[in-house]
This record gives C-alpha cells, structure tokens and sequence, in this order.
C-alpha cells in the first residue's frame, strides 16, 4: 500500500482497537473541514477517516498488514468510505462512530448469511491412522431449520418493509454541537439492520433459518496421518443464518499410543524379546504385524518370519523395508524396525547348570573381569548397544 494509515493516524503498528479510536477522535478535532482552515483540511479528513476505516476493521486491516488492498474488496461503495463523497455535503457517521459510540450502518443488513467453521477431534488407533479408514464422527452445530428450510418464517411468511427506517436498515438523527448540525446514523432498532419484518417468524427457529443438531457424519481419514493432522471437510460446518451457505468443518486427529508398536515418522518401532541360547545360535522367528489388528489387511501380511542371526547382541535392530507407514505424501511406506532384547535365564535346574558351567569353562568364561568401553564411556556405550 502507498498510504501509511498508522502513520496518518499517528499510531504504532500493534496498536490495540481502542487505541486507534482515541487516535482518531485526537485528529479528526484537528483536521475536520468545519474546524480546520486550510484549503486541504478535506483531503486530510478523508485520508483519516479512510485510515480509521481499514484499521478499525479487522478484516480490512489483516489484508492491509499483509500488503494487499482492503479497498479493492468492493467495501464502501463507489465514493470511498460510507458511500458518500467528499464532493458535495459531508457523511459525519464515520467521525461519530469514533467519537460517540453510535454504529453508523452501511445500508440494511442481509438476512442470509456464511456459517462459521467448526472444529471438532477425532481419536484414532495406530492402525487407523496408519492404515486409514472410515471414522463416524459425531459434530454439534448449527443446521438448517427443517421447519422453515432456512427461510426463518412461518407457513412461507415474506419479510415487509420496516416502517420505521423505510427499508433503510437505519436510522438517522440531528445533532447541534460546535461543529454545527451533525447527522448522525444507528441500526434500526426495529428491525435489527435488516430494512425488513418478518411478521410470523418460524417457531422452530425462531426467525434465524438455523437450529443446533447432533448428527453423525462419516469421515474418510487417509492412511498416514499422525497426530495434530487436520482434515478439511468443503461446507460441512456451522449452517448460515437465514439459508446461507454452511462454513467447513475442520477435523483434528489424535492417535493414541499402541501398548506393542511405536511410530518415529514413517517407521514402525518393535522390541521382541529372544532367548540367549536362540540370539547365541541364531533362530528363524515369526512376528505379527500391526496389519494383525487391520481387519482389511491380507492374512499373508498379518505374519512374517524374521531372521536372527548368530550372535545377536540386545539392542541389535533389522529394518524390514516397506512394511512401516504409508507416506502421507508421496508413495511406498516407511520401515518396520525389529529390536532385540535378549533376555538371560533367572531360573536353572540342575542340568540346565552343570550344562552352562560347562559351556563357561570351554569358552574360558569362569572368572570374568570387568573391561573399559573405550573414550565413549558408560553412557555411550548404552546409546550405541540400544540405539
């Protein structure tokens, strides 16, 4: 933008909505062309009420802080600001918005309206979110008034004018200061704004065109989410008033943690526990899968037999490719990762001793010193043993 409102009106950048409006109602006893003398005291009026407009608005200023034109959305007419020009007469509401409070209208109020968004979270298991699914969902909002189909009146009642604004949606008063005679706008407080009465508004709705509703949606959760995930459902949220189009419905997933698997990305993470004499000789072992609890998943996937080999120390890992999560984004899958745990006999009979007192003589094991794990110390040691 070209024009520094902050700066015309004299205010830091994080100013807050209350300080903008002091800020203005400072300036505009300056500038204003029944106070001021200067030949430009208009054009100075019109920058800051123009300013006041954007940043008083918080949806006009995002669009100005991020660099764009809250002018170019088509607000305020073909005359700027409040739809009349600074050529002939002069439209005081915008000075008295600030000044006294009054909320100057724009013209009547429309009856139809966007709904808000909605937001609501979804717990899932590791093999849902890994897999995916169809997840029912039930969501509490505004929907349209199965009554009225949104119209907000009774047995197809038609809005009439208000008599009191003519259709306006405001009214208008004079007031005498030292400025002279200033006109002042508010809401029609007849008709809310809206420059229309419905005489027998719906008594389901109670003229709003929406009611609250619990419903259960079905919601397709893609394989590969993961916790903080957000799926966007198009029209899905909070109904309009009067018949508007519904907003969107925003999804939040949580996946709760698996007493056996633990995900690191797009890996699966695995401890199996194996006997000393099968990690000392080596084994072939089978595994159940996380695809165990998938009830769409082919038996041969649910089952795979693992490797071990001789010597296996606790701690060791083997990456099974491709049997991880699906890529969210992307294709193929992440890993499975197998670590072992060796686990060391507590109890022995007598033959199960005398058969390891003899083992630990053939490998000269008897008397066993303790021995130094080098510069990486204890600490290291255990990082590089158990990963």
């Amino acid at each position: 933008m070209s024009k520094d409102y902050y700066a015309i009106l004299g205010v830091e950048r994080d100013a807050t909505g209350e300080q903008i409006k002091k800020a203005y109602r400072r300036q505009a006893m300056k500038v204003h062309p029944d106070v001021a003398q200067g030949e430009d005291a208009a054009e100075q009026f019109k920058e800051l009420s123009e300013a006041y407009e954007v940043l008083s608005d918080p949806n006009k200023r995002s669009v100005y802080d991020r660099g764009g034109d809250p002018m170019g959305r088509g607000f305020g007419g073909a005359g700027g600001f409040g739809g009349a020009g600074f050529g002939g007469g002069f439209d005081f509401s915008t000075i008295m918005d600030a000044m006294f409070g009054a909320q100057a209208g724009r013209g009547p109020r429309s009856r139809t309206a966007q709904g808000q968004d909605a937001l609501v979270r979804a717990r899932l298991d590791l093999h849902e979110a890994v897999f995916g699914c169809t997840k029912p969902i039930k969501i509490d909002t505004a929907v349209v008034c199965p009554r009225c189909q949104g119209s907000g009146g009774e047995d197809d009642s038609q809005p009439i004018t208000c008599t009191s604004c003519s259709g306006l949606g405001e009214v208008t008063s004079i007031q005498r200061s030292f400025l002279g005679d200033i006109r002042t706008s508010q809401r029609c407080p007849t008709c809310q704004g809206f420059g229309n009465i419905v005489l027998q508004p719906c008594t389901e709705c109670s003229g709003e065109g929406r009611v609250r509703s619990s419903r259960t949606i079905s919601v397709r959760i893609p394989a590969g989410v993961s916790t903080g995930i957000r799926i966007h459902l198009e029209g899905q949220g909070e109904a309009g008033r009067g018949g508007g189009p519904a907003g969107d419905l925003y999804v939040q997933i949580t996946v709760k943690e698996h007493p056996r698997f633990r995900r690191d990305g797009d890996d699966l993470e695995l401890v199996v526990k194996i006997p000393m004499t099968a990690a000392a000789l080596g084994t072939t072992m089978e595994v159940v899968t996380l695809e165990d609890e998938w009830e769409d998943s082919e038996v041969a996937d649910r089952r795979i037999q693992v490797e071990v080999p001789a010597g296996t120390q606790s701690g060791s890992r083997i990456p099974i490719k491709g049997r991880g999560v699906p890529r969210l984004r992307g294709g193929g899958r992440g890993d499975l990762g197998i670590t072992f745990v060796v686990e060391t006999p507590t109890r022995l009979d007598e033959k199960q001793r005398e058969l390891l007192d003899q083992l630990a003589v053939l490998r000269d094991e008897t008397h066993v010193k303790a021995t130094s794990q080098g510069h990486t110390g204890f600490l290291g040691w255990l990082k590089e043993t158990f990963g």
